[in-house]
Formats: structure tokens, C-alpha cells, sequence
């Protein structure tokens, strides 16, 4: 299913074939918590802005509007109207993010809704249900993400924990494939590394995960809490141990200098709420680097955004405007901007894409991660 077309250094250019339509990678994975990306986003202007892959959350969907009443309407891409793959995160953040709400057993979780308080269990086989309920492309396995740093003990229990936590969700994937009337019988099932900041710990967890023959494989538990350089430094000790075959996802990462530098390090796919959070205060990305549009000094500009972008936002509105909407507080403001922010990224994939088939990817990563972290000057 994964094509590994060639390699820059650790850099790697790939094509992964799915039952939902094939994905060029690096990728980066627009997100779509509830379904849809927060700003007014359908699945319509998702195709307009490029995204390759819709990433929706199995913790909120199954707390509304429920993962059963999906299945009902004929599974997440028909509720929603994506035909291009989706990929469902395991539930496995939330329960990190609810930790004073939650205890962990071998079994699973039990925590509590952030909506309403009522209790709710989640082991690696009810998260695989609710999954095959969404019929999702991708599927992740569920897991624990600790925050970092943790004590090394708790973490090596944790992550052997995760190990054996994958081995039953791979049971009950298997076993929802081959039942009548599941949503997307060629569900596919990505592994989570764990280990928190510890190489020994990732290593040893890589390599256990790497043996249970997954579709691809996730490191996550990064980008919680540690230095940019530890995150970086993490990457580079696993990925000699990731299979070559399989595609390799660095959850919820990040900023486009974040994306470069783990591609650098061989990583394939992406996702964060970034462009879009950062969007709906104002916080654009460029080619020339960042810009806050609702700076006093863009309150007369008629330019676009970016001149080089040819999103929505850009080939159709000035600074002025979108500053003037934001500052309003007018929802087309956000929707610009974040319309904006979604295109780049997935430009700025594409772009990363056409720099490794061209084998011109050592300039590209030169020229821009010098530019992308600082603040556009004009």
C-alpha cells in the first residue's frame, strides 16, 4: 500500500494507496475535530484549499453525535461529504488532556465527559469499535500519551502498556473487518510509539511495535510540553528503527518549521490544530515568513495576504478587509483567514513534495527554515 518513491538524506517522498484514493506524502492532515475544521470549513472548501486527508477526533465524535448514529447514515465520509481518506486519532489525547478526570487500568480509561460529567470506559477495543463505527480510512491504535518530562519508571510502564494495548487493537480491528454491514471493511491501522523523552524507551517501544506488522506508524507524545530540539532529537533516535515500508505520522506537529525539520529527519505525515487556531486570532503564515493581520499597519493595505498565495482569501480580499472583519469579529474574517492558513499548509506540503522530486529538497530546507519562523517585516 506504501510506496517509498526515493529518498533526500532521510527525507522521503512516498505514495500511500488507500481505499479512499491515494496519498502523496509528506503530507500534512487538516483537522476536523467534529467533523468539520473549526471556521466555518466544509468538505467543499477542503478540496478548494488541497487537503489530501481529513483528520477527525473518535472521543468527540462519540460524544456527539455519537458514533452509532454515523454508522446509521452510512459512516463519517458520507455524513460529512469527503470522499478523500480520513484518519481518526484513537481517543488517546483526550485522555491525556483529561488527566485530573481520569483513571488508567490495564483494561482501558474511565473518565469523565467534559460535556455533561457522566462516565465513560475506553480500552482498545471500544476505541476500535467507535472507529470502525466512523469508517475511517486510518485508523490509530489506542494509547497512552504521557506529558513530558515523566518520571522514567511511570513512562516504561506506560509504553509497555501500549504495546499490549496494540496487540488487542489489532485483534479487534481484524475481527470489525470481517464482520457484515462494517462501515469500511479495509480499515487500515496505524501503531503509536510512545516513550516520552527517553531514546532507550522509544527505542525499545519502536521495536516491539514495529515486529505487530501495522499499516503505518505514529510517533506520538511529542510536542507536549519538551524543547523543539528534544522533540527533534526523539525523531532522530527512533526513526532508523521504523520500518522503511510503512508510512510514519508525527502526531499533532506542528509549525511549518517543525513540519521541515521532521521531514528532514523522515517523517511522512502531519496534522495540528495550528493553522487553524492560529488562524481565528489572526495569526497568518507566508512565504516570507508570519504576520499578525490584525496589526494597526495592515488597517489601510489593499494587498493580499500573501501576493504568492493563490488561495481564496488572497486571490479575492485585502489585508484591509480581513483586518477589518477580525477586528469585527465577523465570522467571514475567520473564515478567511483560516482558509488562508489550511492553503498554505498544504501548499507548503506540495511544495516540499515538487522539492523532492526535482531532488532540490536540501535547498528548499535551507532557503526556508530560515524564514518561515520569523515575522513578515512587510
Amino acid at each position: 500500500m506504501f510506496t517509498l518513491i526515493k529518498k533526500e538524506g532521510r527525507a522521503r517522498r512516498g505514495r500511500f494507496e488507500t481505499v479512499h484514493g491515494v496519498i502523496e506524502t509528506p503530507v500534512f492532515m487538516n483537522v476536523g475535530t467534529c467533523g468539520t475544521v473549526k471556521g466555518g470549513i466544509s468538505a467543499l472548501d477542503l478540496r478548494e484549499v488541497g487537503c489530501q486527508v481529513e483528520l477527525s477526533n473518535t472521543y468527540h465524535l462519540h460524544l456527539r453525535p455519537g458514533d452509532r448514529l454515523i454508522k446509521e447514515l452510512g459512516g463519517l465520509h458520507r455524513f460529512m461529504n469527503w470522499d478523500r481518506p480520513i484518519l481518526t486519532d484513537s481517543g488517546g489525547f483526550q485522555v491525556f488532556s483529561l488527566a485530573p478526570l481520569r483513571r488508567i487500568t490495564e483494561e482501558g480509561v474511565r473518565f469523565a465527559s467534559h460535556i455533561d460529567g457522566r462516565r465513560i470506559f475506553m480500552g482498545p477495543e471500544e476505541s476500535m469499535q467507535i472507529q470502525s463505527n466512523l469508517g475511517s480510512t486510518i485508523a490509530m491504535a489506542f494509547d497512552e500519551c504521557v506529558s513530558n518530562p515523566s518520571p522514567y519508571d511511570y513512562v516504561k510502564e506506560s509504553s509497555e502498556r501500549t504495546v499490549r494495548w496494540l496487540v488487542r487493537c489489532k485483534s479487534e480491528l481484524a475481527r470489525l473487518n470481517s464482520l457484515p454491514g462494517t462501515v469500511n471493511p479495509r480499515q487500515l491501522l496505524f501503531g503509536i510509539n510512545q516513550g516520552g523523552t527517553y531514546e532507550d524507551l522509544r527505542i525499545d517501544n519502536m521495536k516491539k511495535i514495529a515486529a505487530l506488522d501495522c499499516d503505518g506508524y505514529a510517533i506520538g507524545g511529542l510536542a507536549v510540553g519538551e524543547e523543539a530540539d528534544v522533540m527533534y532529537a526523539i525523531i532522530s533516535a527512533v526513526e532508523p528503527f521504523m520500518p522503511e515500508d510503512r508510512p510514519r505520522y508525527l502526531m499533532g506537529v506542528g509549525t511549518p518549521l517543525n513540519i521541515l525539520e521532521s521531514v528532514n529527519l523522515g517523517v511522512d505525515f502531519f496534522d495540528c490544530v495550528m493553522p487553524s487556531r492560529n488562524a481565528r486570532h489572526g495569526n497568518l503564515f507566508t512565504w516570507g515568513g508570519k504576520m499578525n493581520i490584525k496589526n494597526e499597519k495592515y488597517a489601510a493595505d489593499p494587498r493580499p495576504i500573501d501576493p504568492g498565495c493563490g488561495c481564496p482569501a488572497c486571490r479575492n480580499f485585502s489585508r484591509a478587509y480581513i483586518r477589518h472583519l477580525l477586528k469585527a469579529e465577523e465570522m467571514l474574517g475567520m473564515r478567511l483567514a483560516v482558509l488562508h492558513n489550511l492553503y498554505f499548509y498544504n501548499e507548503f506540503a506540495a511544495r516540499i513534495r515538487s522539492a523532492l522530486d526535482e531532488g532540490t529538497f536540501r535547498e528548499f530546507y535551507t532557503r526556508y527554515r530560515e524564514v518561515l519562523g520569523e515575522r513578515r517585516e512587510d
